[in-house]
């Protein structure tokens, strides 16, 4: 066996409940708990000698958070409506969209958000444009939702 592998094996049992996927709740808020250590030691330097590992703990945690913890649905209304709430907006403090009237219709849902206003509230509330993106429509309907059948 060579040294790395020499090395390996006799940290293995230290190292090995960190690259494993966790199954439940307490491995995972264990992974958090070991990824915000990795963080505070390893801080910006991606050539750190455990960057790598912060890195794969990140994926581990990401995969179980899309698994067990999947994020609604939300329209890019609904997102601006909440964003309006969080930040203490009214309709009247957004022109970015445009005046009191052009939002109120969005937020009704009688207009649609176009690009130029997308990416201004992007740039307003820090977040990514992708926020605002309209969450995927059934392809075929459900006739019993539509009165058809």
């Amino acid at each position: 066996m060579n040294a790395t592998l020499d090395q390996a094996a006799m940290h293995w049992a230290y190292i090995a409940p960190l690259l494993t996927e966790p199954e439940n709740d307490a491995e995972y808020a264990a992974k958090v708990e070991a990824l915000d250590d990795l963080v505070d030691m390893v801080g910006d330097d991606e050539e750190h000698p455990l960057a790598g590992l912060a890195a794969r703990l990140g994926d581990l945690i990401e995969a179980y958070d899309e698994k067990h913890r999947p994020m609604p649905q939300a329209s890019g209304t609904d997102v601006l409506r909440y964003l309006m709430q969080a930040h203490e907006v009214t309709q009247s403090e957004l022109p970015e969209v445009g005046a009191q009237p052009v939002v109120s219709a969005i937020l009704s849902g009688k207009r649609s958000l176009n690009w130029r206003q997308i990416c201004a509230l992007s740039d307003r509330f820090g977040v990514p444009t992708d926020v605002f993106k309209e969450p995927p429509s059934r392809a075929f309907p459900d006739p019993s939702m539509t009165g058809r059948s």
